[in-house]
């Protein structure tokens, strides 16, 4: 469907404008679109919020069995901090201008158990382009008992997911580290999706294959050798660590399309979309706690979800004051500029279109499609 699916209106003029006026931002001060000195640092932060709790845990000297767990938890912190503040800017090439140091640190998500290349068609390509959009946008597809789109399929269970969604999103990396991936990749390789990235499929497996089994040795294989716990307590140090990881994941990336105030646009029957694709971005996508600086640094800068929709190859250290061009460009030009005050306003909104999407009958940011303006 990703490739019927087309944006077909002619109004320009907003991107066009604010593109202009982005890069006269970087131009005039003279500064680079990728990462600085303070994102250095913050790498190396991130780096070591994950492996100094797992290499007191390897400790010989290390045995306390609450601390295993609390230090997997850290790890955890540390595993959702690599993935929004350094892995995902690499991988949207917004980290550096050289290109194989974004490859480098896009391939720390398979150091942590992950696969890059399964991320960079899901996220960089299904996601930010056909955001929101029912089929395509693999975001809001149905997950079990979920219910994210009000174009899903409707089931009785999902009357109570606002109330048991919360215990599942700590489910989120686990279940795509430990299974998803293969099945991604299969499917990815079937849909053509593999080529249409030029990839070599079989290499690809080589690389997904032997970075989890590199995963799997170090995080679990080590930890059996090493430590006097029994396996199901190394295994639920582990499940540990992706749960806590998994939950961060879920309730920063969910109020950011998946919230009171959203929009689903979806296609006519040519797979017309009528709108530009930057216009779309700003119906279906919020902002929030903007002023949160502790947020912002600690989510990558993924608060200010419209920016990087829009700017997703410029390193979000730049989203704070890039946010104050977008807001007014897209006031002048009539166009909405989505955003939650407090990250608890974002938490709320997330609560009530759970809600919502779990009526039957639910209306919740539907929009037809309308006669094209010239």
């Amino acid at each position: 469907m990703s490739q019927t699916v087309k944006f077909v209106s002619k109004q320009h003029d907003f991107f066009t404008t604010l593109n202009q006026r982005v890069n006269e931002y970087f131009k005039s001060r003279n500064i680079s679109r990728n990462a600085n000195a303070a994102m250095v640092l913050k790498t190396v932060a991130m780096f070591a919020l994950y492996f100094v709790p797992y290499a007191l845990i390897i400790s010989s000297n290390y045995y306390n069995t609450l601390g295993f767990y609390l230090l997997n938890a850290v790890m955890g912190i540390g595993l959702a901090g690599i993935g929004m503040s350094v892995m995902h800017d690499a991988n949207h090439g917004a980290y550096s201008k050289k290109l194989w140091l974004n490859n480098f640190l896009g391939y720390s998500l398979n150091l942590v158990g992950g696969n890059a290349f399964n991320w960079k068609v899901q996220h960089n390509v299904l996601h930010h382009t056909f955001t929101n959009i029912e089929g395509v946008d693999e975001d809001i597809t149905p997950r079990g008992v979920l219910r994210f789109s009000p174009h899903t399929e409707w089931k009785p269970f999902h009357r109570f997911q606002y109330i048991y969604a919360w215990l599942f999103y700590g489910l989120l990396s686990f279940v795509w580290i430990v299974f998803k991936d293969y099945g991604r990749l299969a499917k990815y390789d079937k849909d053509g999706m593999v080529k249409k990235q030029r990839a070599n499929i079989w290499k690809e497996w080589s690389i997904l294959i032997f970075s989890k089994i590199f995963y799997y040795a170090y995080i679990i294989g080590i930890p059996l050798l090493v430590l006097p716990f029994a396996w199901w307590q190394i295994l639920l140090g582990f499940f540990t660590m992706h749960y806590v990881s998994g939950f961060i994941l879920a309730v920063i990336f969910q109020p950011a399309h998946v919230v009171d105030g959203t929009e689903y646009p979806l296609p006519d029957e040519k797979g017309h979309i009528y709108n530009t694709w930057a216009i779309h971005q700003l119906h279906t996508t919020t902002n929030f706690a903007q002023n949160n600086r502790i947020l912002s640094w600690y989510v990558g800068g993924l608060n200010f979800q419209v920016e990087h929709h829009l700017f997703s190859n410029v390193c979000h250290v730049h989203y704070r004051k890039l946010s104050e061009i977008v807001k007014q460009t897209a006031e002048e030009f009539g166009h909405p500029y989505k955003s939650n005050r407090r990250f608890r306003d974002a938490m709320i909104g997330h609560y009530k279109i759970l809600k919502d999407l779990g009526q039957k009958d639910s209306m919740v940011g539907q929009l037809q499609p309308s006669p094209v303006n010239a």
